[in-house]
Formats: C-alpha cells, structure tokens, sequence
C-alpha cells in the first residue's frame, strides 16, 4: 500500500499507509489523544476524524480545547440532533437545511402546524435525551442516483432537491446520528455524547422561504444557541437580558424618539427628540469633515437607469432598488428611473464636470445622501436596518500614490469620531483578493500593501480576511465592540480603480496625458439611522450629555417656585442648554421617575428654598444623591458639557 507522510504541528513527521483516518492517526499517538479527539485540520481544512487522508499533508488533532473547531462542531451536530428530535416527536415534518450561524444555529422545517414556546421545550427535552443515548454518528459517501432513490422513498422533496443542487464531482455525504441521517457536508463530532447536555438553548421561531426563495411556500425556522459549557450559555443569557433592556426599539417608545408604521415599511418616522440627535450627530459630523478637507455635495435621489446601467448596478443590484416609473409628457414608452441605492455614481458625475487636473487631488467629496435599496420586510429591525436610510458617505478620488497616505488620513479622521461618540474599543480587518477578479497580480500587491502600510501608519494592527475583497480591489472594515461585548460592522474604505473605469472618470497628469482617478469610497458611522441606534443600545439610552435631545428639566415642588422655574429655562437656553420646564401639578418624586424613564441626563428641582437662595437642586440620571448648586455654577458647568467634543 502507497505511503503518505504527515508533518504534525511540532514539526515532526510519521509515515503512514494512505487512506488512513485522523481518528486512526489519533490513536496512534496517544490512547489518551484518541478519546479527546474531536477533529482535524488537514493542510488547513477542517476534517472529520472518520474522512480518510490519502497524500502527504499537514495535520492537527482537535479536541475540545481548540475553541473555534468544538464550538463550530457543536453547533452543526446539534442543529442536526435538533432535527432528529423534531422529526421524532412528529415524523411528518419534513426537513431542509441547517447551518451554524453567530453563536447558534437554525434549521428550517416545513409542518403544517406552527411551533409554539411549549414544543421548544418539548424538543430541548427529547435533544437531551439523544444526548445522553451517546449514539455513534457515522458518514458515507453515496453515488446520486442512490441518494435520490432514499429521500424520494423517505418522502422528503427538499433533500431531493439539495441533492440535485450538489455540482457534478462533488462528494455526497450522508451523515447518521444513530439512526438519524441527514445529508450534510460535515464534519460532525463522533458520537452525540460529545456534546454539551446543558450549554444549549433554543430561542425562538421565525419564518422563513427554502434557499430565500420568496416564491416558495414559507417554512418554520428554529433557532438555537450552543457553548460548550452552562458558564458560557449563562454569560450569553446575561448579555441577552441586558440587551433587552438596551433595545433601542423600547428606548425609542420611552424616549419619544422615532415610530414606524405598515404604511411605510423600513422606514422612519423621526419624533422631535429623536430628530434632535440626528440633526446633533449631523452638524458634528459635517464640522469634521470640513476640518479634514472634504467638500460637500447633494446629488439627486432618483436617477436614470442609463446611469445605473453604466456603473453595472442596474444589472448586478436591481433586485435591491426601488423603480420608479415616469410618463414624462405622456410619451409611449415610460422613462424608468431608480431611487439611489447608494451615492457613488453620482459622486462621479460631480467630479467629471469640468477638467480636473493631478493638482486637483485628492479630492475628497462628502455627501449625507438619502438612500434606498429593498429589504425583505423579515429582514426589518427597527432602525437598525431599514429601506430609507442616510450615509455619511464620501468618496475620495486619487492617485494610487496617494491611496496609502489617504487612507492613513482617514483612519485617523475614523478614530478620533469613534473617541468623541465613546467607542474606544474597535478593530480593523483588511479584506483581500478574492478568486475572482480584475487587475493584475501587481496592482493588487501593490493596494494591500498600501493598505496595510497605512495601517500601521496609523497605529492600529489589522486582521486579514482572506478573499474577502470586492472584485475590483482591497477594503478596510471598521467593526465596534460595544458595552455588552456586541460587534457593530460600521466603517468602510473600499479601494475602487472600477467605477472611475465605467464611468469615464479622468484627470490631466503631471505628463499632460489623461488618467484614471482611483476611488476610495469611505463611510465612518455607515448609515446615520443603524448608528444612531447602536449609540442608543450602547449608552442603554442614557446618551453623552451633548447628544442627548433632552438635556434639562427643571421641575418646580411647589407653584410659588413657577416664576424662578421659567428664569432658569431661559438662563440654560440662552447658554446653549436644551432645557425645559415642568410645572405641572404633580409631586416631585412622580415628575423625576417621568423624566428618568425618559432619559432626561439632569433634573433640576426648585422648591421654597431654592427660590429663596437662588439655587438648584441637581439629580442627575442614573445617580441617588442630589446636590445643591448656584444657578451660576449648573449654567456654567451644564453649558460646557453641553458643548460638542470638538468644539470643546
């Protein structure tokens, strides 16, 4: 028999006969390794223990120990006991697919009951029990026809379908828990013992269409959440209860921030206060970007397709886009149009508007452009992610000399906006080439490298994703971590040599010949509605002092104290204080639970005395004590917290 060698992480090497498994490789390094083990790396792919090996390659033995292998392991098997479990307790539920997915899991179902929170819990029972059954999981690989044959005399169409999906020369796997079989890719653990009986948990039911086709029949989806251990599943259970509390969907009604209505799905309605922290973060932003050199400009909301068809996102992105159709004087043919999807294309039309020379750039062009692109109305959650929504998008149009300087610049710009909004705790990762692509290998050496450079430039280490790039170049992802440990995608550079391309975008060089611009498309926050919300969950609605809408109550105890009521008002008001007053007829402790529930920062509390003394009384959100302070002292030290960050 053929003879493969296999290199193990501490550099030695054994020789092997070939077709061996890693469950076999395993055992022969330690008895010990053998019963830990839970799966391999073979030359980098994660391997089944049972899958055999049949070149010489480069091999690790997993076991529990190695967090990302057992967790995604974990988390696959048990989407499959969940299966099994369910088709157990009703066997005429047919089932379709179940990835990993976040921290969890789901699996799709097609029953014609809904499930309810009592079958979530008779289900968790039954996985408990396969659980402790310890039964063995095995895996074959089966030739089409044989497949087919099985899951069309199991009555199950949907595996019949994936099946006929897989592309020709790909393995069929077939996959057992016990008696339980699912055709699934793998890998999976050894035996159902291997798993956590008490570090999962099953959340809830959504609906969902089979591979997100929406002309399909709608399927159940359970969702599920796996640790591999109860500290880890009670930590999760912690973060999610806090969460709740920090929904910025409930903090919304309680602060009379924002509703949203059926009439006018994903999209906003802002309330004044709510109003008030956009209009704060905009006029924050548009300063910043005029102190870093950017220009402003307003491109139109609804355009041609002529232009959409230019940049390539009529054809690639239309699924996306809201059409809007025009008789324009009642001609035969409507003109159709688009509403913006997104700003760039315009942003090219501003640019190629009279000639533009290598001493015009970089140009930077900033824009709060209003855009929309179609949501599936399930994938609608509050103002998180929404159909109508504003960028603070920019673009900056360069030379690739200028890309790594640009980008160090704007890394910089990025970091000091995340500071001033209260998010120190942030990551960079650096998308890189993918398999299919533009360019050639040198420029694409040459732009990563910029990237990265300017990076470090900057002070920040980056994290490399493979392949994760858009076709046309590199980009930098810009991603929050915020109070309860929650990651926020938000900032974006994307390089982009593509667009100027299509678009026809030039400048006049040193050499008096015409060249290509390169774009960077650049966001900090991304849309101002996702980050409004992410800074209401983040501060759990007890936002900076200089973003809050409602700054200021001052609430009188008695009605003799109306008349000095209304002189604070006006005292805060014209030292740039939002402030307000509440005089009406009700006692104190019932007015500061109000404006608490409300997330009012200060409550100021006139009565007798402090009429008398010409002070206040000064509560502030979150704290029990009280003190007393002079109305010049809290005018003073309330206008300078009320003061931007950057204009401090």
């Amino acid at each position: 028999m053929a003879q493969i060698s296999l290199t193990f992480p501490d550099g030695n090497s054994r020789e092997y006969d070939a077709g061996i498994t890693p469950a076999e490789v395993a055992a022969s390094i330690a008895p010990s390794l053998a019963k830990k083990a839970i799966s391999a790396a073979v030359n980098g792919a994660h391997w089944d223990l049972q899958w055999p090996i049949t070149e010489d390659a480069q091999v690790s033995i997993y076991t529990m120990q190695d967090d990302e292998p057992a967790l995604e392991l974990i988390r696959h098997d048990l989407a499959h006991v969940m299966a099994r479990a369910v088709q157990e307790i009703w066997p005429d539920v047919k089932v379709t697919i179940g990835p990993i997915r976040d921290q969890g899991w789901f699996y799709d179902f097609d029953r014609a009951e809904p499930f309810t929170p009592e079958d979530l819990g008779q289900i968790e029972a039954r996985m408990k029990d396969i659980i402790n059954a310890r039964d063995a999981v095995k895996t074959e690989v089966w030739k089409r026809e044989d497949a087919i044959k099985y899951y069309e005399e199991a009555g199950e169409p949907f595996k019949v379908e994936l099946v006929n999906r897989i592309p020709e020369g790909e393995d069929i796997r077939m996959y057992w828990h016990g008696d339980w079989q699912d055709l699934c890719r793998g890998p999976h653990l050894q035996h159902t013992g291997q798993l956590p009986a008490d570090a999962f948990k099953l959340t809830h039911v959504a609906g969902a269409y089979f591979l997100g086709d929406s002309t399909r029949p709608m399927l159940q989806r359970i969702y599920g959440v796996a640790f591999k251990n109860r500290k880890d599943l009670k930590a999760w259970e912690i973060m999610m209860e806090e969460a709740a509390k920090r929904d910025h969907r409930k903090l919304g009604r309680e602060m009379d921030l924002f509703h949203m209505q059926e009439e006018a799905p994903g999209q906003i309605f802002w309330h004044p206060n709510g109003w008030k922290i956009y209009t704060t973060l905009q006029d924050y932003m548009r300063r910043q970007q005029d102190r870093d050199g950017y220009v402003e400009v307003n491109t139109p909301q609804v355009v041609n397709r002529k232009l959409w068809e230019a940049s390539g996102h009529w054809e690639n992105y239309q699924e996306n886009m809201f059409i809007v159709e025009v008789d324009e004087d009642h001609a035969r043919e409507k003109t159709i149009n688009a509403l913006k999807p997104m700003n760039c294309p315009c942003h090219v039309q501003v640019f190629n508007q009279g000639l533009k020379s290598y001493r015009d750039l970089p140009l930077r062009m900033a824009e709060f452009g209003s855009c929309n692109r179609y949501e599936p109305s399930g994938a609608l959650h509050g103002i998180m992610r929404v159909r109508g929504f504003t960028q603070d998008d920019a673009h900056i149009f360069c030379t690739d000399d200028q890309i790594e300087f640009e980008t160090a610049k704007f890394i910089t710009f990025l970091s000091k906006i995340y500071a001033d909004l209260g998010f120190h705790n942030w990551t960079i990762k650096l998308s890189t080439r993918p398999e299919k692509r533009i360019g050639s290998e040198e420029s694409w050496d040459r732009v990563e490298a910029a990237l990265g450079n300017a990076c470090k430039a900057a002070g920040y280490e980056y994290e490399i994703q493979e392949g994760e790039g858009a076709f046309y170049g590199p980009k930098l992802e810009f991603t929050l971590t915020d109070a309860i440990g929650r990651q926020w995608q938000c900032g974006t550079l994307q390089v982009d040599p593509n667009l100027p391309e299509r678009l026809d975008a030039t400048f006049v060089g040193a050499d008096g010949a015409k060249h290509r611009p390169v774009m960077l498309h650049r966001a900090v926050l991304g849309s101002f509605e996702r980050f409004i919300g992410i800074l209401i969950e983040e501060h759990a609605g007890k936002l900076p002092f200089w973003l809050a809408p409602r700054q200021v109550v001052v609430a009188s105890i008695v009605s003799e104290a109306d008349d000095y009521v209304a002189e604070v008002v006006e005292t805060l008001r014209k030292a740039g204080v939002r402030a307000e007053a509440d005089i009406r007829n009700e006692k104190i402790n019932y007015k500061v639970r109000e404006h608490s529930l409300g997330k009012v920062p200060v409550i100021l509390a006139i009565g007798h005395r402090e009429v008398e003394e010409r002070t206040v009384t000064v509560r502030r959100l979150g704290e029990k004590q009280t003190a007393v302070a002079t109305l010049d002292e809290i005018v003073a030290n309330l206008a300078a917290e009320s003061t931007p960050p950057d204009m401090r």
